[in-house]
């Protein structure tokens, strides 16, 4: 029988139990970075209750973590916080895909073009991930900074993405995830996201008409790998006072064209 091969830097029993391949302390440490990861912070007594610990653990793994420099307290409220070097090791992820750094000297432009942020984000977890955002110098605008985390069927970069995936893959996604109500405009069900997102490639761009808040709205486009795969998608975004219905096809075309710039960037055809 062949040896059944295991790839380089992983254990014998990598493949064993997933129990024995964790470990306790590190996984907790890990869910306090995830409960942190919000403007607002935690007090120490919230964060023991949002996870069902213990203050005196609580405190012991943000003591660790404050000595790494991964969380800080505010004295003043003593609230905790994500430290600078959670910040300096997330963004390693983004050093890793070029599409960030070749996508900023068109997102500029695409600010300046239309006066409107722009935004880059990718799909993690049934999500929309925000990496990057150029913003517009105007007081009212909007602000997704990198981080962010938005669902892909009330978004535009989201609905560009999902107008890349053919029928089963977008059926399997949705199978046993909500479309979560945000507005009276939100997409309320699967049938309705598909004819959606037939617009969508008809059009070239998406378009989020106050489908996730109120006044606001955003035109995205896919972004394509070498292989023609969507690995990111491009927008922008701003109040609907500014983004008004005679200039949504011109900011789309502005916003298709910049996404295959990028696009051709990064080494598609």
């Amino acid at each position: 029988m062949p040896v059944e091969m295991r790839k380089r830097g992983r254990p014998k029993a990598f493949n064993g139990p997933q129990s024995q391949n964790t470990i306790q302390a590190l996984d907790r440490a890990l869910d306090v970075l995830e409960a942190l990861a919000t403007p607002e912070g935690m007090t120490l007594s919230k964060l023991a209750d949002h996870l069902g610990q213990s203050t005196a653990t609580m405190h012991r793994v943000l003591a660790t973590l404050e000595r790494r420099e991964f969380v800080e307290i505010s004295p003043d409220r003593q609230v905790w916080h994500i430290g600078p070097e959670a910040y300096r090791l997330g963004s390693a992820f983004l050093r890793r895909s070029n599409v960030v750094e070749r996508s900023r000297p068109i997102m500029r432009e695409l600010m300046l073009e239309t006066g409107e942020t722009s935004n880059l984000g990718i799909e993690k977890g049934g999500h929309v991930l925000f990496i990057s955002q150029v913003e517009t110098h105007e007081s009212i605008r909007a602000f997704f900074p990198p981080g962010t985390l938005s669902p892909l069927h009330a978004s535009g970069i989201g609905k560009a993405l999902l107008s890349t995936y053919d029928g089963d893959r977008l059926t399997a996604l949705f199978k046993t995830r909500e479309l979560e109500r945000f507005t009276e405009n939100t997409v309320r069900s699967l049938d309705q996201l598909k004819e959606e997102l037939q617009r969508t490639r008809e059009r070239g761009y998406a378009f989020d008409d106050e489908e996730r808040t109120w006044g606001m709205r955003c035109v995205a486009a896919p972004i394509l790998n070498v292989h023609g795969e969507a690995v990111a998608g491009i927008s922008v975004s701003g109040p609907k006072i500014r983004l008004q219905d005679a200039d949504v096809h011109q900011i789309g075309e502005r916003v298709r064209r910049a996404a295959s710039m990028v696009s051709r960037r990064i080494g598609a055809p």
